[in-house]
């Protein structure tokens, strides 16, 4: 049962959790991709990616076949104010095509009212009314209606090159003008598919003077595109009006820039019968490819900010005033950018954006092939993407930690970026790439972060069960797989520590109450401080007794050197403690420390009433009795031979063999002196001499024994340890040791 049920019943729920609330994420995003719930935020930030990688590719040069011929402020001050009389245009197409061999002309503008400003209806009225009559009237106003008639001088004009007229598609029902011709006869091509097509639908239109159209190479539609945002990013290329499909300028202007190339379509269609949907997806003229939308929409391939195209003032045109060369072979779009005037669209690469360059941008991309395609398929390939990347993303991440995770994720996002900007650039696809990029982020921020206070619960949750008794070390790593660690009971092999204050009795009468508790609040800070540091957990506090251990909760191959370490720190560290208990007129406080290491039982004990996370066994009791034993010969720290042997690297002095009340087997115990190396070699020789005192001692060489632990004695008068044995040497040679007798000393006392 890992961490207490507790725990891992959280771990799993939160998990589940976890993954359900990933699953949703990309189901979201996978309905908003496929259009089924559309979440607008998405669907703006799909837009803005894509106008991203748009600004990011444009090649940012200027197209020398394109020509804007402007209205503008220059030309309104120096041909009068607009709309110019229509023989103005006559003589500006005149000048275009006769002196500067432009190859095609084409207008940003559509003509659906009569032009009266040569003031032909006046004269009219004239000789209906006051000069009605009059012959010589009547034969001047005959002999100059065809100069006076300027749509009519407009229109042969355009009759005698290649020119292409504009006019407006739009949802509302005016009827201005005529029509051209339809590009595309919607019924018979819906006949031909057994499907109604899907393109941009129009209820009304201003056309052209039936005179002028009649007579023009060609005709586009001048509507843009729009985006729910209201951004023109594409070009309906054909739109429907009353069964009919009509070709936008550009497409108009690159047919008749390329000498009258018919267009010809690809089509496509998704089901059968009535529920069928199809559409132009491919346009073709020439060589040249006009990849569509399902909407028969073409994205614009802008190849810049404003000023991609060379911008020539009209009135120099009609002038005179360039050079003769200087517009040959070009193509000519004639726009307007005086105020009052200027068509302002926002688009990706500006917010006030001439709509002619929309024209000339369309234009360009088609007479260069470099219009991007989005496939009928990029849903598909979206949803696709989002649930084979998605899914296995929910699923793996809330399991892993914070740094795969993050490696796992933008691995990920490196994919999907890498491989959209290469459909983009080298095949020319628009696939998605906002949503799947905004459903990564989300499942990996949505993970980090509820991982993030997932974890701090668990922090808070084993701080709780045991960090009043364990390091905030060790606590710390223990958060970091909270699984991993248990409070039931188990047997482990592990090291014990006892510690106890020496004649404490003594010290705490001769202390006022409220100095007793500073002194051993401060003493038990200290020594606490020190097994803490050492890796330890404080199984409770007896009085002025400590009890810790080492191997549990978390796992320590090295119990046995820790605990050995603290001991000798927790000597060191009660002798600092002296100059400020003399400065405060309390007694030096002296401590034996008891260890031994073995198997033993850990886990959260107790009653129903009470329970703490603590050891048991016989491993224990033992170490309890060593602790006892410390008065007994004097020493501060005594282990078992177990210890000894479990931690290498000390200088030990054997003490005594024993047999301690409650067993019936002796052991060897001993006293820790230091690491090798750093205890110094007087102290190293006297263990030395001990030891070999200690072998006469057991092979009842008393007389020999005596005469070492003499001297030795005389070396140290101050320890007991050597008193003990000459008072036992001294008796022994009074009276000797049964045969039986093997050195061990029997204790049956605690």
């Amino acid at each position: 049962m890992r961490l207490a049920s507790l725990l891992q019943q959280r771990l799993s729920l939160n998990t589940v959790l976890r993954v359900a609330a990933g699953l949703v994420i990309v189901i979201l995003a996978a309905l908003s991709a496929a259009e089924i719930f559309p979440l607008r935020p998405l669907q703006a930030l799909e837009l803005q990616s894509y106008d991203a990688r748009l600004r990011f590719f444009m090649p940012k040069t200027v197209d020398p076949r394109i020509v804007i011929l402007d209205i503008d402020e220059k030309s309104l001050a120096a041909e009068g104010h607009w709309p110019w009389g229509r023989d103005k245009l006559a003589l500006m197409l005149r000048q275009l095509f006769d002196r500067y061999h432009v190859r095609v002309v084409g207008f940003d503008i559509a003509f659906p009212e009569r032009d009266t400003s040569s003031g032909i209806d006046t004269l009219d009225a004239l000789s209906k009314g006051a000069l009605k009559g009059d012959a010589e009237f009547t034969t001047v106003l005959a002999s100059e209606r065809a100069r006076l008639d300027f749509d009519r001088v407009f229109a042969n004009e355009i009759a005698r090159h290649p020119v292409v007229l504009g006019f407006f598609l739009n949802p509302k029902t005016d009827r201005v003008g005529v029509l051209p011709p339809p590009m595309i006869d919607g019924k018979a091509l819906a006949a031909a598919t057994e499907g109604a097509f899907s393109a941009t639908e129009a209820t009304g239109f201003s056309g052209n003077r039936p005179e002028l159209q009649a007579v023009a190479a060609g005709a586009g539609h001048l509507s843009p595109g729009l985006d729910f945002d209201g951004v023109t990013r594409r070009v309906p290329m054909l739109m429907r009006y009353e069964g009919g499909y009509y070709e936008a300028m550009s497409l108009a202007l690159a047919r008749a820039y390329l000498g009258n190339v018919p267009a010809t379509i690809r089509t496509d269609h998704v089901g059968t019968g009535r529920d069928a949907i199809a559409w132009v997806s491919q346009l073709r003229i020439g060589d040249r490819v006009i990849p569509l939308d399902d909407s028969m929409s073409a994205l614009v391939p802008f190849r810049g900010g404003r000023g991609s195209f060379r911008y020539v003032s009209a009135t120099d045109v009609i002038r005179g005033r360039l050079e003769p060369g200087e517009l040959e072979d070009k193509a000519v779009i004639v726009g307007t950018s005086a105020q009052g005037l200027l068509d302002i669209r926002q688009t990706p690469v500006s917010e006030d954006f001439p709509g002619v360059e929309v024209h000339a941008n369309m234009l360009s991309g088609i007479l260069d092939g470099r219009i991007q395609q989005r496939p009928i398929e990029a849903q598909t390939f979206s949803v696709l993407l989002l649930l084979f990347l998605g899914v296995p993303l929910a699923v793996v991440l809330p399991r892993t930690g914070a740094v795969a995770s993050s490696v796992v994720a933008g691995a990920v996002l490196a994919a999907i970026v890498g491989l959209n900007l290469y459909a983009w650039q080298s095949l020319g696809y628009v696939l998605d790439l906002a949503i799947p990029v905004a459903a990564v982020l989300l499942l990996y921020l949505f993970n980090m972060i509820y991982g993030f206070f997932l974890e701090a619960r668990s922090r808070r949750l084993i701080t709780g069960l045991f960090g009043t008794y364990v390091p905030r070390e060790l606590v710390d790593e223990m958060s970091r797989n909270p699984g991993e660690y248990s409070m039931r009971g188990e047997s482990r092999e592990m090291t014990v520590l006892f510690s106890d204050v020496r004649d404490f009795t003594s010290i705490s009468e001769g202390l006022p109450p409220a100095e007793l508790k500073e002194l051993m609040n401060i003493y038990l800070s200290e020594m606490t401080e020190v097994i803490q540091e050492k890796r330890g957990t404080i199984d409770k506090y007896i009085g002025d007794a400590i009890m810790a251990f080492w191997g549990a909760p978390l796992a320590d191959p090295q119990h046995a050197p820790h605990a050995i370490e603290a001991a000798l720190a927790m000597q060191k560290r009660i002798r600092g403690l002296d100059p400020e208990f003399v400065k405060r007129g309390w007694p030096m406080l002296n401590i034996g420390v008891g260890l031994n290491c073995g198997e033993m039982n850990v886990g959260d004990m107790g009653s129903r009433f009470r329970r703490a996370y603590t050891v048991m066994g016989d491993a224990v009791n033992l170490a309890s009795r060593l602790e006892g034993l410390t008065k007994e010969y004097g020493v501060g720290i005594l282990v078992s031979e177990d210890m000894a042997k479990s931690a290498q690297g000390y200088v030990y002095r054997e003490v005594d063999r024993v047999v301690v009340k409650g067993r019936t087997q002796g052991i060897a115990i001993f006293e820790p002196l230091g690491r090798i190396g750093e205890v110094p070699e007087a102290a190293v020789d006297e263990a030395e001499r001990f030891a070999r005192a200690l072998e006469l001692y057991r092979k009842r060489r008393w007389t020999e024994a005596m005469v070492q632990l003499e001297a030795l004695a005389a070396r140290s008068p101050a320890t007991k340890l050597y008193k003990v044995y000459l008072e036992r040497v001294g008796a022994f040679a009074e009276r000797a040791p049964e045969p039986a007798w093997n050195g061990t000393w029997v204790f049956t006392t605690k």
